[in-house]
């Protein structure tokens, strides 16, 4: 895969409603702009993406897991998505995403039985995507449900895609709705 751009960026919650948060919550982002091959034609075999997918995520896991500068091992949640240019489909953001992607990301994470949410679409350069967020291992923890916002102002032009993975060292600051809780997890069916 041609990569054109790379991005990473951490932001870091100290403070939320005048309560101090300690210790800070990091969100990481890792994205890439690439060329999409099978811009502006329908092709069968999207094989060349799916295999992209295992790749290129074991360098987003890698890269975001960097950006926090914590062991794999201590990431609490992660989220995927992609955005295509006006010339691709949504069945390559899919390609990218669902068949192989996952497996490297947990692997950099040492475990991560949930499900990764993901997010697709389409559009033209500087269009916003919600990366949702889950906790890597227990879907049910309600604390760790949220999203974060990724955009690069040039991408992705009509024949790339914007592939992006977010990790997080924690949950929403100040959780309180209740639930399960990230201290309560069995962390064997991905779900509790």
């Amino acid at each position: 895969m041609i990569i054109r751009k790379l991005l990473v960026s951490v932001e870091e919650t100290r403070m939320e409603m005048g309560r101090e948060i300690t210790p800070p919550i990091r969100r990481a982002i890792a994205a890439m702009v690439l060329h999409n091959p099978f811009a502006g034609r329908y092709v069968e075999d999207l094989s060349e993406l799916i295999e992209a997918g295992a790749t290129l995520g074991r360098e987003l896991a890698e890269r975001a897991i960097a950006a926090l500068g914590i062991p794999g091992d201590q990431v609490h949640s992660f989220g995927k998505a992609a955005i295509v240019g006006e010339a691709g489909e949504l069945e390559h953001a899919a390609a990218l995403l669902h068949p192989k992607m996952g497996a490297p990301v947990r692997s950099a994470l040492g475990r991560g039985p949930a499900l990764i949410p993901s997010a697709k679409k389409r559009g033209g350069p500087g269009t916003q995507i919600d990366i949702p967020l889950g906790h890597k291992d227990a879907a049910f923890v309600r604390s760790h449900f949220d999203a974060i916002e990724a955009r690069i102002t040039d991408a992705p032009m009509r024949d790339e895609i914007l592939l992006c993975l977010a990790l997080t060292t924690g949950g929403r600051p100040l959780p309180r709705i209740g639930g399960l809780t990230a201290g309560e997890i069995i962390g064997e069916d991905g779900l509790r």
